[in-house]
């Protein structure tokens, strides 16, 4: 009996790349590889700028209120409600910088503080997108800019309780906007 190769660093070496497609928000490769049991295949990989995702907290109410972006979503064919979030199409951005431009564009609101509460692979099944997650507070509310695409965009400001019971309830589906929560739990109980 043959004692098992301790698991690689990198389990897949890649032999080759190609660009299948590419538009301004996205590329889309496929790569030849070799995974670490010597049999060959390929991975398709999307390949997109990091984006910021924002937790837009007032909490000088008394049951305290999150702020909330309802847009339609075109791959589901839905409207849906989630927490304001984006990228710029450009790399090297700032992430502050890049969440306070979205808090502008999507909710005309200006953040007095902004926490850094860590950075999530949105699906690094297929895509390298990093998101990066604040916590604004101080909330002032300014002049919206929205992005062409971004012209059916609804602000909706919740309590807290109610944005809750809407993720359980399955009213917000975005994976997103739950894991971004529970982040914020996670910091809210241990802060930094």
């Amino acid at each position: 009996m043959s004692a098992e190769k301790p698991p690689q660093d990198k389990s897949i070496l890649t032999l080759s790349t190609r660009e299948v497609y590419r538009n301004p928000w996205l590329s889309v490769r496929e790569d030849q590889i070799l995974r670490s049991n010597g049999k060959q295949g390929i991975y398709s990989v999307v390949d997109k700028d990091d984006c910021a995702l924002i937790i837009p907290l007032d909490l000088e109410k008394e049951e305290g209120r999150v702020w909330l972006v309802e847009q339609f979503r075109y791959t589901i064919q839905k409207r849906c409600l989630e927490l304001p979030q984006g990228g710029w199409e450009m790399g090297g951005v700032d992430p502050e910088e890049l969440a306070r431009g979205e808090l502008k564009e999507e909710l005309g609101l200006h953040a007095a503080q902004m926490v850094y509460l860590g950075a999530m692979w949105i699906a690094y099944g297929y895509s390298n997108q990093k998101q990066h997650v604040f916590l604004a507070t101080g909330l002032t509310v300014t002049e919206k800019d929205p992005d062409p695409e971004e012209h059916d965009l609804v602000a909706h400001s919740v309590s807290i309780a109610e944005f809750e019971k809407m993720m359980l309830d399955g009213t917000i589906q975005d994976c997103c906007t739950l894991s971004a929560w529970g982040l914020y739990q996670m910091w809210r109980r241990n802060p930094q």
